[in-house]
């Protein structure tokens, strides 16, 4: 069928049926990339006090005097809804100077001339050093293992004392 310019038109029964989308080459793998990336198990949460109590048992136990304690892990979120850069998180967990007690070692605060009391128990978020104590890699993160005396502080909220960069 043509018209007055001599085009030709779309017979009336064919216009009525849905045109087949033609599939690009490039439209196809990204299909496939998307169904993939749904498959994938998605990243592991960094450690947290919550977290970890499930496998709190498979850490190692601190001997003597020394404290095992799981550095602070900051938000990726501002309060304002910024999302904080990978590699600053990472810098803030390596430098980061405050923790969770898990386990303390049977004689941690127990030196009668040293203390009179001891400054923290498992459950409190303590302030010590940047380069106190061991590092302890672990899936996930790390743990680090502390003497008594290396406790500079208590916090109620480590999040108070900390500011992101």
């Amino acid at each position: 069928m043509t018209d007055k310019n001599n085009q030709e038109t779309i017979p009336s029964s064919l216009s009525d049926q849905e045109v087949p989308k033609i599939k690009l080459g490039l439209q196809e793998k990204y299909e496939k990339e998307k169904q993939e990336e749904k498959n994938i198990a998605p990243e592991k949460e960094p450690l947290n006090p919550e977290s970890i109590e499930p496998v709190i048992d498979q850490l190692p136990e601190p001997s003597g005097w020394r404290i095992l304690v799981l550095p602070f892990t900051p938000k990726e979120k501002t309060k304002g809804g910024l999302i904080i850069a990978q590699e600053s998180l990472d810098r803030l967990r390596i430098a980061t100077n405050c923790g969770y007690v898990l386990k303390m070692g049977p004689l941690a605060y127990k030196d009668k001339d040293k203390f009179e009391s001891p400054w923290c128990k498992k459950g409190d978020w303590v302030i010590f050093a940047r380069y106190a104590g061991s590092r302890l890699p672990i899936e996930g993160g790390e743990i680090r293992i502390l003497n008594d005396d290396e406790v500079l502080g208590t916090v109620q909220d480590p999040e108070s004392v900390l500011h992101y960069i």
